[in-house]
């Protein structure tokens, strides 16, 4: 576009008119939030410009007081909040304004349930900010231009949220950005200079630069500016000056989150390093949670100044991701580049001290607050379930975190903790179980359970699809291995009378002719034959080798593309289970194996496997059927 183009109208994304709509119609129970969303967005661009700045002071462009300002025009029904911040290029304008650039946005709209009560609490989880504009205003114009542009480069956005929106490049003399909120007709009370004084130290009193307006005396509105915050960094203030509420807003400024936080820990460490850390956990899971290009985290910052975001430098691994907050250095330079943070010294104390800060505030919840933390789990359990692979400094620590169904009481709940499981096990156990797979009722209902049922043993039922990756790294608490009961021999000697054991023996010797009639009908379909010591009332069940992945996960990996390499599964039969003793009296050697293939295709079924030919499994079920009827 060039400095003499005409306005050009332009349509939005589908998915950002179902935001708009929602924004509009699900009012939210505090409209005001409205101005903490755009002063919030007005003191990141001014943190961004701080830092580019640090390598080209140019672009201060002879202004170097960062600010936010905000006036209003009570004739007019307007409210304008500008900043002096790095600004936006037409490029920018479209990606961040007029586009919805987000990854997930159509999954974050498929989770919408209608409800516009419960709609409006997932906006704040999408964390479109600037679009909470529309909650109070019929009209928006939105005027920018990026830091060491041109004059004649600025960007001009306006929308109704109705038709549309247009775009224009117009003359600006300053750099930042400029909104005018033209408010709706029943709105038009909030332009008035002390209502939005109130609101600004309710709400952005912890911003750490001023949030100016215009003096007024005797109702007349001067040209002199005033500071109606206080303008300091909260994380610099002592804790016992830092109220509750204040934390939170923090909280929501830092993170563009409209829940409260669940729990925060904030720290001043002093020393060889000398940093401050104000850490977060957030009380809903973010929508995009899952989403590994996700950009939320961590905000750096080098003696107040801001420096990057999270995602860039990654104080915080993955299985922390959801954890908000800054983290404040007095011994990095000023000028830090991403290469300097690599393997820096300062950066990975900060890193390790940061980790244990958020599991001893974790240890502390399950301490005084177990509620809170079972909260807390249902909506972020399943990525701290990554910590064990990613994290082995502190894999037994994260390891007395995670929570679990069991068949304790068969509760999809997750409740269970390692150590209640160890308090629990029996005489002579030396190993916790667990079985994983595709659902909560399919780990229930495995057949591998029957032995451990009956003899009242306790197995973890795993269905997060993250469970397999768990297990593969966390293979011992506290000196008890963690067995698969699906998985490899199953030993239960230690745990069993000398009757059980002799009962079993005979069982073994008196179905060895079967065991070898079965393993000759099934031949290389299956790794091996065995009498089971898992079933009690099922005929039969599959059993992987130790380090196989559970055929559920192998399956979803060959639809995702994956080469699987090729597993043969033992099976393992119950001889007393009258289908077997069927079985057994079979003469005719033809009918004999379509009974052993019925039986190593049901054992499949069982464990979330697929047929490999699912048609012949159905042809030779009916031709049984009818045999015998």
């Amino acid at each position: 576009m060039t400095a003499t183009s005409n306005k050009e109208n332009l349509q939005f994304q589908t998915e950002v008119n179902q935001l708009l709509h929602l924004m509009i119609h699900s009012l939210y129970s505090n409209k005001e939030i409205f101005l903490r969303e755009l002063i919030s967005n007005g003191s990141d661009a001014c943190d961004k410009l701080r830092f580019e700045a640090i390598g080209n002071d140019s672009l201060y462009e002879t202004d170097s007081e960062l600010r936010v300002e905000v006036e209003f025009d009570a004739a007019a029904g307007t409210i304008t909040v500008r900043d002096n911040g790095i600004g936006m290029n037409r490029d920018e304008v479209v990606t961040n304004i007029g586009t919805i650039a987000k990854s997930g946005t159509k999954e974050f709209l498929s989770k919408l349930t209608g409800d516009e009560k419960k709609d409006s609490h997932m906006i704040g989880q999408f964390g479109v900010g600037f679009y909470a504009s529309f909650i109070v205003a019929d009209k928006v114009t939105l005027t920018t231009r990026r830091a060491g542009d041109a004059a004649s480069e600025g960007v001009r956005w306006e929308s109704d949220a109705q038709s549309g929106y247009s775009l224009e490049q117009v003359e600006k003399a300053t750099r930042g950005t400029e909104i005018v909120l033209h408010l709706k007709e029943d709105e038009k009370l909030l332009a008035d200079g002390w209502r939005l004084r109130n609101i600004i130290r309710q709400y952005s009193d912890h911003i750490p630069l001023p949030v100016n307006m215009r003096k007024t005396e005797a109702g007349e509105i001067k040209d002199e500016w005033e500071t109606v915050n206080k303008a300091n960094a909260l994380w610099t203030r002592a804790k016992s000056e830092v109220t509750d509420e204040e934390y939170q807003e923090f909280y929501k400024h830092v993170s563009h989150d409209w829940e409260d936080a669940l729990a925060w820990s904030h720290n001043r460490v002093e020393g060889k390093y000398e940093y401050t850390s104000l850490l977060y956990l957030p009380s809903k899971a973010p929508f995009d949670m899952f989403d590994r290009d996700n950009t939320h985290g961590l905000k750096l910052y080098v003696q107040r100044v801001f420096i990057m975001e999270d995602k860039e430098f990654k104080l915080m691994p993955r299985y922390l991701r959801f954890v908000r907050g800054v983290l404040d250095s007095n011994d990095l330079p000023l000028n830090v580049s991403r290469e300097i943070l690599q393997g820096n010294k300062i950066i990975e104390n900060m890193k390790n001290a940061s980790v244990k800060k958020v599991i001893g505030l974790l240890e502390n919840m399950i301490a005084n607050e177990p509620d809170k933390y079972q909260k807390f789990w249902k909506e972020f359990g399943k990525v701290l379930k990554e910590g064990p692979g990613e994290d082995f400094s502190n894999r037994e620590q994260i390891a007395k975190l995670l929570r679990f169904s069991s068949t304790l009481d068969d509760s999809a709940e997750q409740t269970v903790s390692l150590p209640d499981y160890m308090a629990r096990m029996k005489e002579g156990q030396d190993k916790i179980y667990y079985i994983t797979a595709d659902s909560h009722t399919a780990a229930k209902n495995s057949p591998h359970l029957e032995v451990f049922r009956k003899k009242g043993i306790e197995v973890l039922l795993l269905s997060d699809r993250v469970d397999e990756w768990l297990v593969q790294h966390l293979m011992e608490f506290e000196g008890k291995s963690l067995q698969s009961v699906a998985k490899g021999q199953l030993d239960l000697s230690a745990l069993e009378s000398e009757e059980d054991k002799q009962a079993q023996e005979k069982v073994e010797a008196e179905a060895k002719n079967m065991v070898e009639h079965i393993k000759t009908a099934l031949g290389e379909k299956v790794g091996d034959v065995r009498v089971s010591h898992r079933l009690t009332t099922s005929p039969s069940c599959i059993v992987l080798n130790d380090h196989d992945m559970a055929l559920y996960m192998q399956q979803l990996m060959k639809q995702a593309g994956h080469e699987m390499p090729d597993t043969k599964p033992a099976l393992e039969i119950n001889p007393t289970h009258p289908l077997l003793k069927r079985m057994e009296a079979e003469t005719d050697d033809e009918r004999f194996g379509e009974w052993s293939s019925i039986l190593l295709d049901q054992a499949i079924l069982a464990e979330g496997g697929q047929l490999d030919d699912p048609a012949g499994f159905v042809n030779r079920l009916n031709k049984l059927m009818l045999a015998m009827g």
